[in-house]
């Protein structure tokens, strides 16, 4: 079907997709194996831009920087005075009150001029606290050295330190803080996405066949050839001459389509805190395990002995006692694992050997090279 009518064809398809969803609900298992186009891409040029500044924050009980240690809060501040008009260059200087910082935030997709957006603030000194503090004006830069945004406020922190001569209590991080809608927007990012005619979904974890599955549910909607899957991560969405709204409006009808996403077997260890993620289809050819340590245990019990009372003559001696016990894995079991087992088939006989989650890496990375193991093993 071509686009003579496009606007009543997707009118249908979209209802067509409603009693779809409304299948699917009443099978749980089927819905919770899909998920929306819009969960699993991004559009191109839809992005967001991160931004950040060097500011000066004041108005601090005495928890400042030293500026003696910190010579750059004491420039800043010469440099901020002078622009105000007041010269202290060449004054000896010390206030406790200021503080460097570096101000990061990020710009959002699409935000306009005059808009508001969330400031974090960070201590670059010396500073033990930024409780109570004021941000100055300060400009916030993006990757092309260009202002998009100016920050100022009175910061928020959600920690605090307290000392006395011979304690101190300190309570999450309070050399950081936030500023909510501390940031105005000076600059628009130009980016028309309403003027393309075709855009690329980025899938936000590449995979061949869950790029394809989305060309085939985009076209298979719309009864027409407007996306292709590039490769595993990219998949291209033309808008054709004759459709009647713009490439958002193309967008806004096919990113609710449900698309089943694949993924690769992948086991994801993490040695340094035990972690192990196994992917749902992995899977273990034939092959047969056993664990097991040697333990040796060595208990020191020194003991003294002393002469009987009244006796001529005698020495007290330290006389060493040594227990010593070994253990050789006598309790250590053979477990099998058939050729093909699921996930839950993997887990249950690893864990029928009684083991740890270091012992099981070791494990999964032995059949790993023992060519018993179809799935890529990450390391983190």
């Amino acid at each position: 079907m071509m686009f003579n009518n496009i606007k009543n064809t997707l009118s249908i398809f979209a209802i067509i997709a409603m009693a779809g969803l409304f299948f699917l609900s009443a099978s749980p298992e089927a819905l919770a194996k899909t998920s929306r186009i819009k969960d699993i891409v991004d559009i191109e040029g839809v992005r967001d831009n991160q931004l950040v500044g060097y500011g000066l924050v004041v108005g601090l009980n005495g928890t400042g920087d030293s500026l003696n240690n910190s010579p750059f809060t004491q420039q800043s501040l010469i440099a901020m005075l002078e622009r105000l008009g007041v010269s202290v260059r060449d004054q000896n200087m010390n206030t406790g009150n200021v503080a460097a910082v570096m101000v990061t935030a990020t710009l959002p997709p699409f935000t306009n001029q005059g808009s508001r957006i969330d400031v974090s603030i960070s201590s670059l000194g010396d500073a033990s606290s930024l409780q109570g503090g004021t941000l100055l004006v300060t400009p916030l830069l993006a990757a092309d050295s260009e202002v998009y945004a100016v920050a100022q406020g009175e910061i928020s922190i959600s920690g605090f330190s307290v000392q006395g001569d011979a304690a101190s209590i300190t309570q999450n991080i309070p050399t950081s803080g936030r500023i909510a809608e501390g940031g105005i927007v000076e600059r628009e990012i130009n980016f028309k996405l309403e003027e393309l005619q075709q855009v690329r979904l980025a899938l936000k974890n590449p995979d061949f066949t869950t790029a394809r599955r989305i060309e085939q549910a985009i076209n298979g909607f719309t009864s027409a050839n407007l996306a292709s899957a590039q490769n595993s991560t990219s998949v291209m969405l033309k808008r054709p001459s004759n459709y009647p709204g713009s490439i958002v409006d193309l967008i806004t009808d096919i990113e609710q389509l449900p698309v089943q996403p694949d993924q690769p077997a992948r086991i994801v260890i993490s040695e340094r805190s035990g972690v192990i993620v196994i992917g749902a289809d992995v899977r273990v050819s034939n092959v047969a395990i056993a664990q097991g340590s040697l333990t040796v245990k060595v208990n020191e019990t020194p003991q003294v002995s002393q002469a009987n009372p009244f006796a001529d003559q005698g020495q007290t001696l330290i006389v060493p006692r040594t227990d010593l016990s070994v253990n050789q894995g006598a309790d250590v079991r053979l477990a099998t694992l058939d050729s093909g087992v699921t996930l839950q088939d993997l887990v249950t006989g690893l864990n029928s050997l009684g083991m740890q989650p270091r012992d099981i890496i070791t494990i999964l990375q032995a059949i790993k090279a023992a060519g018993a193991l179809q799935a890529e093993i990450e390391v983190m």
